[in-house]
């Protein structure tokens, strides 16, 4: 973005050159008045756009790039419906990023060789693309967020001023937190009940279901350990449900509020040929899958509400939960859980209704195949 004179206002404000690979430098305003804007690539009067931001005449994707093809937010916020023009300015830019449409590739380690052959910095460098001020003020709840890139993304939450709320199974201290909630065992069938009652009413602008769980023997056909796929699923599956219903039945979670849920490119099952050739690992592949499939559905489900539920793998992680794979962590590209932890952020701030119910790598941006 630069500061740049707005020619509505005529006020000192952020222009988006570049989003999503739309050069907005060929949109060129003509004229300042929201009434007659033309645009010099489409010559479309504004009526038309403000139609289509209206969502009568045209798809969501449409409606980015046209937000995209604005010189100026404030003259997007111009085109708004009355009740969306007063988004801060990092919301109105999430509104402008279209969702992906290109997907992720299964194979990891060529994922990885294929980023740093190109220099993709979406994957190789955090810092080009981060910007987690949106989150500032916001009341986010965590779920397993006092250990591994649940303490990570908690810790960045923190740092970058939100009101973070941990749940966990045992107390916990965690510096700068609002407070943390023990006692929330996500296979209790009453832990959504649980956590709507402790919250107090406190109103819920985004919930990251992150408690997870991760068998660490490799499972065969002669090895298989049925208690703990059956472990694996009711954590990992079940459990995001579980929570998500006791705030979204208390009324807790705010208008426009995002569900999280963090995954694995592990529940894809188009990526099983290529990254299980062999087969293993039941217990794991089929709780993600059927973690994903939680979050797909639930999607479906709060559409009417305006909650948008977006399904995303942290990408590779150096935790204590994959250090079983510690000898392949630098072929495939894997990070250190803070960087891990700006990745999901970033996502986080780009979930709205027009990306609810995606599956979306956070490594790259790009969408996994179910």
């Amino acid at each position: 973005m630069h500061l740049r004179t707005c020619r509505t206002c005529n006020k000192k404000r952020y222009t988006v050159s570049h989003i999503r690979g739309i050069n907005t430098s060929k949109y060129k305003m003509l004229s300042a008045s929201p009434i007659s804007t033309t645009f010099a690539r489409s010559r479309r009067p504004s009526s038309v756009v403000s139609r289509v931001i209206e969502g009568t005449n045209t798809s969501t994707m449409q409606v980015s790039r046209l937000l995209a093809a604005l010189s100026c937010i404030c003259t997007a916020q111009a085109f708004l419906p009355r009740s969306l023009s007063a988004f801060p300015r990092t919301r109105m830019l999430s509104m402008m990023s279209a969702p992906p449409t290109s997907y992720s590739m299964a194979d990891q380690p060529a994922r990885f060789a294929k980023a740093k052959a190109e220099g993709n910095k979406r994957m190789l460098d955090t810092g080009s693309f981060y910007d987690p001020s949106y989150v500032k003020g916001k009341t986010v709840v965590i779920t397993g967020g006092n250990r591994g890139l649940g303490l990570a993304i908690t810790n960045e939450l923190v740092k970058q001023g939100a009101k973070v709320i941990v749940t966990s199974r045992s107390p916990a201290t965690i510096p700068g937190v609002e407070r943390v909630i023990s006692g929330i065992e996500v296979t209790d069938n009453a832990c959504g009940t649980k956590l709507a009652d402790a919250l107090k009413g406190t109103k819920v602008d985004c919930l990251i279901n992150n408690a997870g769980y991760f068998y660490e023997p490799v499972e065969k056909i002669d090895s298989l350990n049925f208690e703990e796929q059956m472990k694996m699923i009711d954590i990992c599956a079940v459990g995001p449900l579980r929570v998500s219903a006791g705030l979204v039945n208390a009324g807790l979670l705010a208008p426009g509020a995002r569900v999280i849920m963090i995954t694995s490119q592990g529940g894809s099952i188009s990526w099983r040929t290529t990254q299980n050739p062999t087969g293993h690992d039941y217990g794991h592949h089929m709780s993600k899958a059927a973690a994903n499939m939680m979050g797909a559905l639930l999607a479906q489900e709060l559409k009417a509400k305006g909650i948008s539920v977006v399904n995303l793998h942290p990408g590779f992680n150096k935790t204590d939960m994959t250090k079983k794979y510690a000898h392949i962590w630098e072929v495939e590209g894997a990070v250190d859980p803070e960087i891990g932890a700006q990745r999901v952020i970033h996502e986080i701030g780009l979930a709205d209704m027009s990306r609810t119910g995606t599956f979306i790598n956070c490594e790259d941006g790009l969408l996994i195949p179910w």
